[in-house]
């Protein structure tokens, strides 16, 4: 199998792995006397590498021509969770409860996930992600759940005061779906986060539902593989109790091997 550039994609007798990219966070490190550094959870990268899939990170503040050059080589695309939105993606002010957000991050992600809805290439999006992706298809966010949602549970259950790999609350999921083909009417998942989708994107519709409501999962409508999950199957991924997490992840790549051999991404 060829590469993007002609060569060799692969070693011979060695098995191809589609080409994942994830962005970056960006960080002041203490460790390098404050420089800027760009950082991200070593946990995605596992989880991606343990699926099969080749992971790169993707740093800020580039330009657009620059990131098309990476986004046209790669082979599916990795959202992970992060900070918030800045509601100005979405039309709205900021509210009081509002966490920290990073509109440069905002900038690359969104480029990155309208590319690859609009391509059909590849996308798994978690918590921050799955918020993006539906604000990139033009959705909207509760910018605080328990604020501005009557009749919500908490969904916060934030380190360090709760552990990331705690089992927060079952998920009831659409079995019509990708995600109910993976897990099943329901499953039981981590919670990490204050927001959640308020008005759906245009392409993006609800598969999987907390016992209150709040969606914990989107699927991008007429695309190959574009699915949101608002938990953190990265840290649930490597356990026996909760393996169709690392599923997830596999179908993922599995994808981004289909959408490699039809000869995308080169």
């Amino acid at each position: 199998m060829s590469s993007h550039n002609g060569h060799s994609s692969s070693r011979p007798g060695s098995a191809a792995k589609p080409l994942v990219g994830m962005p970056s966070a960006r960080d002041k490190s203490q460790r390098f006397f404050g420089l800027p550094v760009f950082v991200q959870n070593q946990a995605y990268l596992r989880a991606l590498a343990a699926a099969g899939a080749a992971p790169v990170t993707i740093p800020l503040h580039l330009d657009e021509d620059t990131l098309r050059v990476i986004f046209d080589r790669l082979d599916g695309v990795f959202l992970p969770g992060g900070e918030d939105l800045d509601p100005a993606t979405y039309g709205e002010e900021h509210h009081e409860l509002l966490g920290a957000v990073d509109p440069e991050r905002d900038r690359t992600e969104l480029t990155l996930a309208r590319w690859a809805v609009a391509e059909g290439k590849p996308l798994l999006a978690v918590c921050r992600g799955m918020q993006l992706l539906n604000v990139a298809t033009g959705g909207s966010l509760y910018q605080d759940i328990r604020a501005l949602r009557a009749q919500s549970d908490q969904h916060d259950f934030f380190p360090p005061q709760y552990e990331r790999v705690r089992i927060s609350h079952p998920v009831e999921i659409d079995l019509s779906s990708p995600l109910g083909q993976i897990f099943g009417p329901r499953t039981v998942v981590n919670s990490m986060h204050h927001q959640a989708v308020k008005a759906l994107g245009a392409r993006c519709r609800a598969i999987a539902w907390a016992p209150d409501g709040v969606i914990e999962a989107v699927q991008v409508v007429e695309h190959p593989f574009a699915i949101g999950v608002q938990w953190h199957p990265e840290e649930l991924a490597a356990l026996q109790e909760t393996r169709a997490n690392a599923q997830l992840f596999e179908a993922f790549v599995a994808a981004c091997l289909r959408y490699s051999r039809n000869g995308h991404g080169r």
